[in-house]
């Protein structure tokens, strides 16, 4: 049996981009990308669960939100994730996010956490 190989993409604007975060959450570090999200803007909000504010060392993170004006856009990584991995990033987020699917400006199709 083969080793499982990244075959999603999960856009990250935020702390799924830090190192520290990556190593806790996926126990490496992940290969990505520059990529943008075109449609979408970002906002900010207080996170309150204490082990997320631990490990990311901030009590403030990003949030998209959909605007659909192509001209607005945020820019992020293309991450590259197994299934198991993507599990594990849907447990480091709080509930003020949710994932969806989207398409990249580089045209790819990637899973992004958007305002709840």
């Amino acid at each position: 049996m083969s080793a499982r190989r990244p075959d999603h993409l999960l856009f990250s604007y935020g702390t799924l981009q830090h190192p520290e975060v990556q190593l806790d959450t996926f126990g490496r570090l992940l290969d990505g990308e520059d990529d943008i999200l075109p449609g979408y803007t970002v906002d900010y909000v207080e996170i309150e669960d204490p082990r997320v504010v631990d490990l990311s060392g901030l009590s403030v993170h990003p949030l998209v939100r959909t605007t659909g004006n192509p001209l607005d856009k945020v820019v992020g990584r293309a991450l590259h994730l197994t299934e198991d991995e993507l599990d594990a990033s849907d447990e480091y987020e709080v509930a003020l996010y949710r994932r969806t699917s989207v398409v990249l400006a580089s045209g790819r199709t990637a899973w992004v956490y958007v305002s709840a």
